[in-house]
């Protein structure tokens, strides 16, 4: 738990620790830890949307294709969601959506990451 809250407080100081530096034991579906750990290799200050989310899920479990959606819910389920990075994830028309924290608190988190923000937007409610 000390780990965890001095690795927090570094990353709010802005010194991108690495998430390898804790030790993360996750319970959740072998669907949703496939999802899991291809959102901890999102780097610092970068998005993915969930569509190649998807394409790198599919990859993952031999399949052809892989709903945006399903990857969508999985992570939503994520439990830790600075440390596993799920607010990088965006739409692929760059709406802002998706995050269980809030929007308002995706945009914060990406704007302190330095993400471009020029191209990302918050839907309207209800589309």
């Amino acid at each position: 738990m000390i780990k965890t809250k001095k690795w927090l407080d570094r990353y709010f100081l802005g010194e991108k620790p690495k998430i390898e530096e804790l030790d993360i034991f996750l319970n959740g579906t072998s669907f949703e830890k496939i999802v899991w750990e291809l959102l901890k290799r999102i780097p610092y200050g970068e998005v993915t949307t969930y569509k190649e989310l998807a394409i790198n899920v599919a990859n993952k479990l031999g399949r052809e294709k892989m709903s945006a959606r399903a990857v969508g819910g999985a992570v939503g389920h994520n439990p830790i969601s600075i440390i596993i990075p799920c607010h990088r994830v965006v739409g692929t028309n760059g709406s802002l959506t998706g995050y269980a924290g809030g929007i308002d608190k995706k945009v914060k988190l990406l704007e302190f990451e330095n993400v471009d923000m020029g191209k990302l937007y918050i839907p309207k409610q209800g589309v």
